[in-house]
């Protein structure tokens, strides 16, 4: 099969990670040749002291998608884990990787706040929501927090994205289930 790449897009707290690692682990179980890149794991390799600014972010997305062409050019399977919160940069793998999708996490923000402050400290900052609310309510930096998407800036969804699921109410499971079953159904169209 020729390589592929599927980008998970939706709000931090959305259920991107959980749903990217149930992918690939579910995939790879069938003998499918698949790389997960989370694109705050490459971050950190990339910006040791990330300030999730503008120009460090479409940095970032160029290095990300860079890598996810390179590799689904090799043949592989590619899941992106990453916010893309600009239109224009999940356009720009399109443009790059012949065979791409989008999975768009739908996500009420109330509900990614709810998941995100359980959150523990990790590749991301923990509580950036309610440090991002604070930050705008008072004017008080938090040092190392840039601007969060769906606070300071806005998530530009496409409405043609090739796969859509309403995340606020699903169980893991079964966003991992509509997920599988759009993969099926798209990597079996391209055979």
């Amino acid at each position: 099969m020729d390589g592929w790449a599927v980008w998970i897009t939706g709000l931090p707290g959305s259920g991107k990670s959980a749903l990217a690692r149930g992918l690939e682990d579910r995939l790879a179980g069938r003998g499918l040749d698949v790389v997960r890149l989370s694109m705050d794991e490459r971050r950190k390799e990339w910006f040791p002291e990330p300030r999730y600014d503008e120009d460090e972010r479409r940095r970032a997305y160029e290095l990300l998608v860079g890598e996810a062409a390179d590799l689904a050019a090799r043949g592989t399977g590619v899941i992106l884990d990453a916010t893309a919160h600009r239109k224009a940069v999940r356009d720009l793998a399109r443009a790059r990787i012949p065979r791409f999708a989008e999975i768009h996490l739908q996500c009420g923000l109330d509900a990614a706040m709810r998941r995100e402050a359980g959150r523990p400290q990790g590749q991301v900052m923990a509580g950036l929501y309610a440090k991002a609310l604070e930050r705008r309510r008072t004017g008080v930096q938090t040092p190392g927090l840039g601007q969060v998407i769906g606070v300071d800036v806005p998530f530009e969804a496409d409405p043609s994205a090739e796969c859509r699921i309403d995340n606020t109410d699903l169980a893991k499971t079964e966003t991992l289930e509509r997920a599988t079953a759009f993969l099926d159904r798209w990597l079996g169209e391209g055979r």
